[in-house]
């Protein structure tokens, strides 16, 4: 089987520690002054191609980020996991982007580096966001696995199972194709110190979005507004089930 060049879509997201906040105004969440890192999932799809690579199935593997130059930090975490390079694609301050832009970003970059295998992560921690492979692997017109749990690779083909409602789903994928992390594909290794010294000689490229077809002007989707959500009433303790029946009935639940 032929070495094949992996490309892996990471994302900047505020820190899964870190309680989150809504900003004044409502138009969002807190991000100045807050802890940013890898987003737990591409850090789970970033760690499969390492060990692709490590397994000789893979020749080079490239982390790719879209956003602003913040995005480098992200990138240089990701090349100090075992990432060989990275591109950014960067975008203006306040730039919204949805996972259309973003899927369009990626597609370019699949066009300008050639890649035989897209892994992304099944989805993001701030925005939930879940659409982005699927909708990169309609505009690559390449087959995809999403929420893959386990990959392997044979000639010209990816091996993917993954978890449904009825138990395993095993796919066999025809190269090139875009697949998608789930959270029990592996176990993300941490970046060392001399990886970390590392990855700061590794190339990091950027090029601008409109060079890779980010599309111009406002994204589809839009954030009316965010609000916390409403506190938690106090809890009752109940001793018999009768008396649960009446609470339930006086609140309407039954």
């Amino acid at each position: 089987m032929a070495a094949l060049r992996v490309l892996v879509g990471v994302k900047r997201v505020i820190d899964y520690a870190v309680k989150v906040r809504v900003a004044a105004g409502g138009g969002g969440v807190q991000t100045q002054g807050v802890k940013h890192s890898l987003n737990p999932f591409c850090e789970i799809a970033l760690e499969e191609a390492v060990r692709l690579r490590e397994r000789g199935a893979a020749a080079e593997v490239i982390a790719a980020s879209v956003g602003t130059r913040l995005c480098q930090e992200t990138l240089r975490t990701a090349l100090a996991v075992g990432a060989d390079r990275g591109v950014l694609v960067e975008v203006g301050e306040g730039a919204a982007l949805g996972p259309r832009e973003v899927a369009a970003a990626l597609a370019g970059l699949v066009g300008r580096l050639q890649p035989q295998l897209v892994l992304l992560g099944k989805q993001a921690i701030d925005d939930d966001c879940n659409q982005t492979g699927q909708l990169l692997a309609a505009m690559l017109d390449w087959p995809q696995g999403t929420f893959a749990s386990r990959v392997a690779l044979e000639a010209g083909a990816a091996l993917v199972e993954r978890e449904v409602d009825g138990g395993l789903e095993r796919l066999r994928l025809r190269l090139p194709a875009v697949l998608t992390a789930d959270l029990r594909l592996n176990e993300p290794r941490y970046a060392t110190l001399p990886n970390i010294m590392k990855a700061k000689k590794k190339p990091l490229e950027v090029v601008a979005g409109s060079e890779v077809g980010v599309p111009p002007g406002p994204p589809r989707l839009r954030v009316l507004r965010v609000e916390e959500p409403p506190p938690r009433k106090g809890g009752r303790r109940l001793d018999t089930v009768p008396e649960l029946l009446e609470r339930l009935r006086s609140d309407g639940r039954i």
